[in-house]
């Protein structure tokens, strides 16, 4: 890191906090079930968040890296093989040219794992269900669970970014992985998904080192025994390691497939991080609507398939011209064409999933 890129970092992390501390100390000072106009109103306010940030680096991307001429342009764009050719162009088109590239691959970035965020969603709502969690308590648990994730985020999107500077195969991994993941996910799209509590290897091994206390304790994680001082952790916080745990499992997909977008570490934790701040309010808006885009999970295993093979084809793709462009216009269109079939073809049946509504709701 240089100075540039320490002092823009710190920024966008003070702002970051600033934002969830606001949230907590100042909307969230009691512990509330959620109503669906809220979860819109928050999920538009990170949308439109996460779009004033687009604006931002498609106006002044180069303060990341503290880019001031034209050589440290094409630094920047042999460093990371941004697909941009800024030949015969002088300073003030070549740095246009690279924001707007740049500003391309934060906004695909973001709605690759936004809509993977959908799939994560379910498995989160499956959770809270198999641990009785009360509605009262989901934000608090989301909140912390999120902000677990920004950290965990960090580590591992750094250190895969300093891996695949090193040894450049690893991109062809991870591409092969996400072609058999979405593949998996495809062929499983139909089977119902099941949360085991008592048998989830975190529970396992937090009963296993941890003074666990039988019941909830209000909205804590932890208290002390008022006769001993004891400290017990609840049943919250295991539910609290749970979800830490299942993003770590999620970030294994959604982390790898932003990388093929692009390889500035930056950008794909820019990208990460506003995807899974909007992610606690687009839980409760997803918990109220999932049963009416029962193909999403179709155009999700797609768009893993699509990026795994875009990984794969790098060269092929670069010497034909594919640009970020080209991959935003096939994201937004597969989830869009995911989207609309769900609303031309409903499910004549039981709308999928649809009993998790109804449990939730009671």
């Amino acid at each position: 890191m240089n100075i540039n890129e320490i002092s823009f970092f710190s920024i966008f992390l003070i702002f970051i906090i600033g934002v969830l501390m606001l949230d907590l100390g100042v909307f969230d000072r009691k512990s509330h079930e959620v109503p669906f106009k809220e979860a819109m109103l928050w999920t538009g306010i990170w949308v439109f968040l996460s779009f004033c940030f687009y604006i931002l680096l498609l106006t002044h991307g180069d303060l990341i890296h503290g880019i001031d001429n034209l050589e440290a342009v094409k630094a920047q764009i042999a460093q990371y093989k941004h697909p941009i050719n800024i030949d015969g162009l002088n300073y003030d088109q070549a740095l246009e040219l690279y924001r707007k590239n740049l500003s391309l691959e934060y906004l695909t970035g973001y709605l690759i794992e936004y809509a993977l965020s959908v799939d994560n969603v379910f498995v989160m709502i499956l959770i809270f269900l198999a641990f009785k969690v009360q509605k009262m308590y989901y934000k608090r648990v989301l909140f912390w669970g999120i902000l677990g994730a920004v950290i965990m985020r960090f580590l591992f999107i750094f250190l895969s970014a300093n891996l695949i500077q090193r040894f450049e195969w690893i991109m062809y991994v991870f591409g092969a992985f996400l072609v058999f993941t979405g593949i998996k996910m495809f062929l499983s799209r139909n089977q119902e998904e099941k949360i085991d509590a008592e048998a989830h290897p975190m529970v396992k091994l937090a009963s296993k080192y941890l003074p666990v206390y039988p019941h909830y304790f209000r909205q804590h994680f932890w208290f002390r025994k008022v006769e001993t001082r004891k400290l017990y952790f609840t049943p919250l916080f295991i539910v609290l390691l749970v979800i830490e745990f299942t993003d770590v499992v999620f970030a294994v997909d959604s982390v790898p497939a932003i990388f093929s977008v692009t390889l500035d570490p930056y950008i794909v934790f820019f990208s990460n991080i506003f995807a899974i701040l909007g992610l606690r309010s687009l839980f409760f808006v997803v918990v109220n609507v999932i049963g009416l885009f029962h193909y999403l999970k179709h155009g999700l295993s797609i768009l893993l398939a699509f990026i795994g093979l875009k990984m794969l084809l790098k060269e092929p793709l670069h010497d034909i011209g594919f640009t970020t462009a080209h991959s935003l216009y096939v994201v937004v269109g597969i989830l869009t064409l995911s989207i609309l079939a769900s609303l031309i073809f409903p499910n004549k049946k039981k709308l999928e999933k649809a009993h998790l509504i109804e449990a939730l709701k009671k």
